[in-house]
């Protein structure tokens, strides 16, 4: 289906969320668009930071307003996410926060507890990283809806996008992938994974409900080498989308390692080596980093890192993204963006 031309009855579900991108695209202009930030330059030496993201009840969330035997996210940690999520985005852009902006959606029947709680979820996240609220607006609405603009300032030769990837880079995965969706299937499971311990299970639920941005990321790149080029982006959408994103806008292609696969420990006493791997690749919200840069500053990096970072591949000429078992015991699988997290398709809210 060509994306310009569609019938004017077409319905956004029938192209889904990566198509409605492109689409509107055309109104923005192309150098500020692409990115998990748009980058501004103003007259000092640095530029500013710009990114926006919204979370819906019964989407991203579920506060259970009308039924709370549905509840699997506390408003306190609505608004952890909901900050995180933008400062993880600020984080992807080698950005350093200045402050939010927070517009709602109310429904009339909210109680105003759950407004402070959910401003003080916010807020003690922002707290640690010195970010504050600076404003925002607020409107009545039949669903709650929460929605928050992050501003950053990132000095020109330091940024990082999406479009920097060349090929014989290394990349590089911060932290675990596929806890935040453990997480999400406790929540709303509460009898699954029981051959985890409890400290186990409260993790996974942890990394799903209080996810930590990685801002700690930029100023260790810029004490390894304030020089390096770097690209990247967070795996809030999952690994494999992240992986995929920075090749297809850098024009290059990956190899990743199986073996090198940043899988939290614990996935091998529950889950099914498929349901590890689909985990791990596009499971999503884990809010990590996937970064595209020379192999010796990536080394360097992970081991400042110390454990919480694996060199997992490495971009290629080849357009495709190809996972590799270097046992040779499991063919090659290519990886592709129909897998990830999709709106106007089909995932559980958390």
């Amino acid at each position: 289906m060509d994306e310009y031309s569609l019938s004017p009855d077409c319905l956004v579900s029938e192209i889904g969320e990566q198509q409605l991108l492109q689409r509107l695209y055309r109104f923005c202009p192309a150098h500020l668009v692409g990115d998990d930030a748009a980058v501004l330059p103003t007259r000092g030496d640095r530029h500013l930071v710009v990114t926006s993201d919204m979370l819906v009840d019964g989407t991203h969330f579920s506060l259970g307003l009308a039924n709370p035997a549905i509840r699997t996210t506390s408003p306190a940690d609505a608004g952890w996410r909901a900050a995180a999520a933008n400062l993880s985005d600020l984080a992807a852009m080698g950005a350093d926060p200045l402050g939010i902006t927070v517009s709602l959606g109310l429904p009339s029947e909210t109680p105003v507890r759950w407004l402070d709680e959910l401003y003080e979820g916010m807020t003690e996240c922002l707290n640690c990283y010195h970010t504050p609220i600076l404003g925002g607006d607020l409107c009545r609405s039949p669903i709650l809806t929460l929605s928050i603009t992050a501003l950053g300032e990132v000095l020109p030769d330091r940024q990082i996008l999406r479009s920097a990837a060349r090929p014989g880079d290394a990349i590089v995965a911060t932290g675990l992938h596929g806890a935040s969706r453990a997480g999400l299937e406790l929540l709303l499971h509460p009898e699954w994974g029981q051959d985890w311990s409890e400290e186990t299970r409260q993790n996974f639920k942890r990394a799903h409900q209080r996810p930590t941005p990685r801002l700690d990321v930029p100023p260790l790149l810029r004490q390894i080498d304030p020089t390096v080029r770097v690209a990247g982006m967070d795996s809030s959408d999952g690994l494999a989308d992240a992986v995929l994103q920075i090749c297809r806008a850098s024009g290059v292609g990956a190899c990743l390692w199986q073996e090198c696969l940043p899988v939290p420990d614990a996935f091998g006493t529950v889950l099914s080596a498929q349901d590890r791997l689909d985990w791990v690749l596009y499971g999503g919200e884990d809010f990590e980093l996937v970064l595209c840069l020379p192999e010796a500053i990536a080394r360097q990096l992970v081991r400042q890192l110390g454990g919480k970072a694996a060199l997992i591949g490495e971009i290629a000429t080849d357009p495709q993204v190809v996972l590799k078992d270097a046992s040779g015991s499991q063919p090659d699988l290519k990886l592709s963006l129909d897998r990830g997290f999709q709106h106007f398709g089909d995932r559980p809210a958390g």
